[in-house]
């Protein structure tokens, strides 16, 4: 079975033919890389500034980004820890007033994740810098443009999603 490398590989051979590829993997690879450690650096520098560990500023975004109320089990799965570290890390935000475990539905063991207002404004605050970079740089491109580039992104987090589920 092909890997989701693989499987784009091939599909970008068949849209460009071979040859062409190589360098326009190597360009785009080369500016996610640089695009992640740019964010990367802004995370670790929240995260030293509020006595957290870069995991611990993931998981707020997971919570942050959830669709549904998000449990210590649920972001679990979603940042690929143990359930003892989950509850370090939950602990931790915990602790630095960041979020706190809700019990709010009838069945009483199902916690929920809350990130704290004040906490969530703090890190509006501290990101703010990377907002505005984000809406410069979209106001250069047109709607589909953007299209373009939000269907490339979201299949790409599919993809590493396979890749990160494939045993190895």
């Amino acid at each position: 079975m092909a890997t989701a490398n693989q499987r784009g590989q091939h599909a970008h051979e068949r849209r460009t033919g071979p040859g062409t590829e190589a360098s326009d993997l190597h360009v785009l690879a080369a500016q996610l890389r640089r695009m992640n450690g740019e964010i990367n650096r802004l995370v670790h520098g929240f995260a030293g500034s509020h006595g957290l560990h870069a995991t611990d500023v993931q998981a707020l975004a997971a919570i942050l980004d959830a669709r549904e109320p998000m449990t210590p089990g649920r972001l679990r799965e979603h940042l690929g820890l143990t359930s003892g570290a989950v509850t370090a890390c939950v602990d931790r935000l915990e602790r630095a007033g960041h979020v706190r475990r809700v019990r709010e539905s009838t069945d009483r063991r199902v916690v929920h994740l809350r990130y704290v207002p004040e906490a969530k404004e703090a890190a509006r605050r501290y990101f703010l810098p990377l907002a505005e970079a984000a809406a410069a740089t979209r106001s250069r491109f047109d709607d589909d443009e953007l299209a373009v580039v939000v269907r490339f992104l979201t299949a790409m987090n599919e993809d590493l999603r396979l890749v990160r589920s494939d045993e190895r």
